[in-house]
């Protein structure tokens, strides 16, 4: 399928360009309510998301084994690879043994975000910075209105405004200092995924989807599907063979606003997590 042409001047400043950055922010808010809600995981819906994102990795359904923090996941998944481990396998040139299922799904989400990319209007910032000038240089980091105001393209704004904040209060945010706080922290715990903390990446392309701004084949759009459901259904989860270890939603998150942010970012409080069986991570 031939991908979208290019319109970067389409993504720069228009009449039009203020009111979908207005849609945006509004957009963006919705997704951040859903990456830091409390609410009891929609359970069902969490399990027919994964179910397909198994089968289009080529993996049978599993067993959900269902904890209510991570702490209760790690005596589950002591044999599932870590980041450093998976990117061993990936890049030795004869790995050993069959590829693990977080392997796979790496895979199929790696080439999901590529064709996602593929149908954005404009060029994508996510896979290619946009630079400027016959220099290249990068567009001024500015408050979006004045960045508009700058000539800065509205499709620069959005990853900044809707990608990159997301990621700043999901990720340093919430998820790092939450893996921090687990038994042998960060680089010793098991590769994951994040349900309703991939927003960063899950709502930003649904943010330029529902403001015209990009059009996925039928395929791509199946498979977002199942992963913006998803993220707006359930929490952590680590894949394996026959069992996916999959955590509640948190039961209490407090967050503070990160001081001088555009972009509306926040950050966990000292003690801002509390999950449904009681477990804290300590502070960071």
């Amino acid at each position: 399928m031939t991908a979208p042409t290019r319109h970067d001047e389409a993504a720069t400043l228009s009449p039009t360009s203020r009111k979908l950055w207005r849609q945006a922010e509004v957009i963006r808010q919705e997704w951040l309510g859903y990456a830091l809600s409390t609410e009891p995981a929609d359970r069902p819906t969490t399990e027919q998301c994964l179910t397909a994102i198994y089968a289009r990795a080529g993996r049978r359904e599993p067993r959900f084994a269902w904890v209510d923090s991570p702490a209760a996941a790690v005596p589950l998944i002591q044999r599932l690879p870590t980041l450093d481990q998976l990117l061993q396998w990936v890049r030795d040139p004869v790995p050993a043994g069959p590829p693990t299922p977080a392997s796979d799904v790496a895979t199929v989400a790696s080439r999901m975000r590529a064709a996602l990319s593929d149908g954005v209007r404009h060029t994508d910032p996510e896979l290619s910075p946009v630079r400027r000038g016959r220099a290249r240089e990068p567009w001024p980091d500015l408050p979006p209105q004045d960045a508009l105001d700058r000539q800065v393209p509205l499709g620069v704004v959005l990853h900044r405004g809707v990608r990159n904040a997301l990621h700043r209060s999901l990720v340093p945010g919430f998820t790092q200092p939450v893996r921090a706080g687990l038994p042998g922290g960060d680089r010793q715990t098991p590769v994951c995924w994040y349900g309703q903390q991939d927003a960063f990446w899950v709502g930003y392309y649904d943010t330029l989807h529902r403001l015209g701004l990009a059009a996925y084949p039928a395929e791509t759009s199946d498979q977002l599907r199942a992963w913006t459901e998803l993220a707006r259904s359930g929490g952590w989860w680590w894949p394996g063979s026959t069992v996916c270890v999959v955590v509640e939603r948190p039961a209490v998150i407090h967050t503070e606003p990160v001081p001088g942010s555009w972009y509306d970012e926040v950050r966990l409080r000292p003690d801002g997590v509390r999950y449904r069986d009681g477990w804290r991570p300590p502070p960071c």
